[in-house]
């Protein structure tokens, strides 16, 4: 029996989330690409905002209204924070809505309160499919909330450590993105002049949004307190992400111990490779890709573990997992449009 494609569309076509999104979604091969909307750039084609997405370059962008987005299967919302929930409260329950922002990621209203301002809108299933018990509830979601792009990879690449034991979870993340993960809007410090050359650190000291959000996720793993140190910095390339996540060793470890239980915790995972022991994560080797990269080892001198992991922040940190969502719930093949092949050089 042939299906009918999955009708889509697609809110802030115009920025990075939006432009990823349709281009992973164009390989895809159950999707039909329904309407594409964006806020200042709507009544332009699409091709003057995103030239390298030539078979969609003549769609004229429209606005972002109830009325345009739905009749779709699945509505992606690639919006500033704080604009998803009125858009999602009036598209049906039949429609799937996944939120890339961060409207619907948090569990605590206070938590949401002290680092986003503003009322809470709520909590929808958490769309980091690799963390335990995320799969199931996935499966058949019509709300979804996409993570952010740090606390995908750090709670990746930290989360076997703290779910089997071998570390406590005192957690001090170095997460180091490219440009692109501050959107597309013109903002002066990320203009050519000020980053070509130099790495700057930002959000310090437990201020970053994102700091929250993967301490809800660790706090999945264990009956332990959990404390985040979240350093950001900002370096000069257009996408991907490496973080360096350390804690204190909880006993007695070796490298390679530690990286047999990282290989058994990912076994089944389609995206994520944890590298062979000697070998170590770079961002160019995911660019482009849903891949997650992953590497460990124990400084015994320091008695702590290092692990790093590297993802593409537009990919597999956003618009890759919004996919790998949306195939999870509609119970096509979780990998379907998606690739573990990266661009490089």
């Amino acid at each position: 029996m042939h299906m009918s494609k999955v009708r889509i569309a697609v809110a802030g076509a115009s920025g990075y989330a939006g432009g990823e999104l349709l281009r992973t979604l164009l390989s895809h091969p159950s999707v039909e690409i329904g309407a594409l909307t964006a806020a200042s750039n709507a009544g332009a084609r699409l091709g003057t905002v995103q030239p390298h997405l030539l078979p969609l370059a003549d769609r004229v962008l429209e606005e972002t209204t109830v009325e345009v987005l739905s009749g779709h299967d699945v509505v992606f919302l690639a919006l500033p924070h704080g604009q998803s929930a009125g858009i999602a409260e009036q598209l049906g329950d039949e429609v799937v809505v996944i939120d890339c922002g961060a409207d619907f990621r948090l569990a605590d209203s206070a938590e949401w309160q002290r680092f986003y301002g503003g009322p809470h809108a709520g909590t929808w299933p958490y769309g980091l499919p690799e963390l335990p018990g995320l799969r199931e509830e996935l499966k058949g979601a019509t709300r979804v909330a996409v993570p952010g792009c740090y606390p995908t990879i750090s709670t990746l690449t930290i989360g076997p450590a703290v779910l089997h034991g071998i570390v406590d979870p005192e957690v001090v993340v170095v997460a180091a993105s490219g440009t692109s993960g501050a959107g597309k809007a013109p903002k002066a410090h990320l203009t050519s002049s000020e980053i070509m050359g130099s790495v700057t650190a930002y959000g310090v000291g437990g201020v970053h949004r994102h700091t929250p959000e993967i301490t809800q996720n660790l706090a999945r793993l264990t009956d332990k307190n959990i404390s985040v140190s979240f350093t950001p910095l900002l370096v000069p390339m257009a996408r991907g992400i490496l973080a360096t996540c350390s804690a204190p060793l909880a006993g007695t470890w070796a490298t390679d111990a530690a990286h047999d239980v990282y290989v058994e915790a990912f076994e089944d995972e389609p995206f994520i490779h944890v590298l062979p022991e000697g070998q170590w994560p770079q961002t160019q080797s995911v660019i482009g890709s849903n891949a997650v990269q992953i590497q460990v080892a124990v400084d015994a001198m320091a008695g702590r573990l290092v692990a790093v992991g590297a993802i593409d922040n537009l990919a597999k940190g956003t618009a890759g997992a919004a996919v790998q969502c949306m195939n999870l719930a509609l119970g096509l093949d979780e990998t379907a449009g998606l690739s573990s092949a990266g661009v490089a050089p």
